[in-house]
């Protein structure tokens, strides 16, 4: 899942929002690939409705806030026009918990 976001923060309540929001993301396991872009694995479609739920509840009230979902394959597959991919993120099949 990408979830991409354009949140306003001109006022002090927008900001308390955004900070929120972000907040929200980061508890619930979401990576910040670049600013405002958000990635979190999801293996398989009830997960996805899931967190969309999660989402739906935690939005803050403006602001635009999209999610695309592709496969890990697809995801893979990403090019680099310009920048390196960012070392500090791990990207390894050790992250997967076995419950």
């Amino acid at each position: 899942m990408i979830l991409f976001f354009d949140l306003p923060t001109l006022t002090y309540s927008q900001r308390k929002s955004y900070q929120k929001f972000h907040k929200f993301l980061i508890k619930s396991g979401y990576i910040m690939m670049q600013e405002s872009v958000y990635c979190k694995l999801a293996l398989n479609g009830s997960i996805v409705k899931s967190e969309k739920l999660k989402l739906e509840k935690n939005k803050p009230e403006e602001g635009l806030i999209q999610m695309l979902v592709v496969t890990e394959k697809q995801f893979s597959q990403m090019e680099y026009i310009i920048g390196n991919k960012q070392s500090q993120i791990e990207d390894s099949e050790k992250r997967i918990i076995i419950i």
